[in-house]
């Protein structure tokens, strides 16, 4: 499934083609509780039509009065980008559905053009990160190469925003778990690679879209250079093919690796790579195991739920409690059970 920043550009780059005139906004700053966060864009069409969003709806639908024929508006004027702010008073966040206490600014691209869109999206598709950055200013949108993403900022003159390549999830081990945890992940915009030597598991995987490779795990993550938007999941339970593979995501930068497997094989997973393959208790500090967030999960769908959670969490750089951890959890149970 295709991210939504994508998706929002490759319709905008398409409306264009076909002669539309279209309008381009991206959540520029947000104050207190907003229903989008910073950097996500929508394309508003001539005559009302949307992809993409920047509120639970209630903005878009003033946006289309103001912008569109759709109700009776002369259509989008032809200007340089606007900045527009929804949500200052408590009237206005009431009158927008914002949260009690939301404000959220836009910047408004009315003349978004389909020879600065394609190159953009030649670029994504060949996976290439990239800074777009426009100049409210001029209107000049600028294109840069990198390979860090970066956060995304706006100075009041300034916007720039990374883009793409789309975020990457690497499941070791066909099987149930997989399949669900595949699926929850292509809903959320990543793309699933699967990874599986043995052919009895993986002949019988039946979720379509995901890349299937029949090789050796460790080859397989070696190949699949991992980056700062991918995560590395082993599920097969066999130290065979989980250890070497984890051995060399830990060399990456992949910003979520992890392990199915209890506390105990958690453990000794952890005492194994210490003791055979020079690994410390710090360098391991990155292994994620028992994988996911404490919920009593115990099916394979409450498992891969669990476990998405802990990977949006770590994507969206968020410090989970220790109540939530299933180790922490688990142990606090067990001292509950022997008071």
């Amino acid at each position: 499934m295709e991210s939504i920043d994508l998706l929002v550009l490759r319709t905008a780059r398409d409306w264009l083609a076909a002669g539309q005139r279209v309008l381009l906004v991206t959540v520029a700053r947000t104050w207190g509780s907003s229903p989008r966060p910073v950097g996500s864009m929508m394309a508003l069409r001539n005559d009302g039509r949307v992809v993409g969003s920047v509120s639970g709806g209630c903005i878009e639908d003033d946006l289309i009065h103001q912008y569109t024929t759709a109700y009776g508006a002369a259509g989008l004027p032809e200007q340089l980008p606007e900045v527009v702010r929804y949500g200052v008073s408590a009237e206005e966040a009431h009158r927008f559905g914002l949260p009690c206490g939301g404000t959220l600014e836009l910047v408004l691209e009315f003349l978004p053009t389909l020879a600065l869109l394609e190159p953009l999206l030649q670029r994504l598709d060949a996976g290439q990160l990239v800074r777009r950055e426009l100049d409210l200013r001029s209107g000049q949108v600028t294109l840069h190469n990198t390979a860090t993403p970066a956060q995304f900022t706006f100075d009041g003159q300034r916007l720039s925003n990374t883009l793409g390549p789309g975020y990457r999830m690497l499941l070791i081990g066909a099987g149930a778990l997989a399949e669900y945890l595949a699926v929850m992940a292509q809903f959320n915009g990543f793309q699933v690679t699967l990874c599986d030597p043995r052919p009895q598991y993986l002949e019988t995987w039946s979720v379509p879209g995901v890349t299937r490779i029949q090789e050796m795990p460790d080859d397989v993550v070696r190949a699949f250079a991992p980056d700062l938007r991918t995560c590395i999941i082993a599920l097969s339970h066999d130290p065979k093919l989980d250890d070497l593979a984890l051995l060399e995501a830990l060399q990456s930068p992949a910003f979520y690796i992890g392990a199915i497997g209890s506390r105990r094989n958690s453990q000794n997973r952890r005492d194994r790579l210490i003791e055979h393959f020079g690994e410390t208790q710090e360098s391991l500090q990155r292994l994620h195991g028992p994988i996911g967030i404490y919920i009593g999960s115990k099916t394979p769908p409450e498992i891969a739920v669990s476990v998405m959670a802990e990977v949006l969490a770590a994507k969206n750089a968020v410090a989970l409690p220790d109540e939530v951890s299933i180790s922490q959890a688990k142990q606090s149970r067990d001292v509950q059970r022997c008071a």
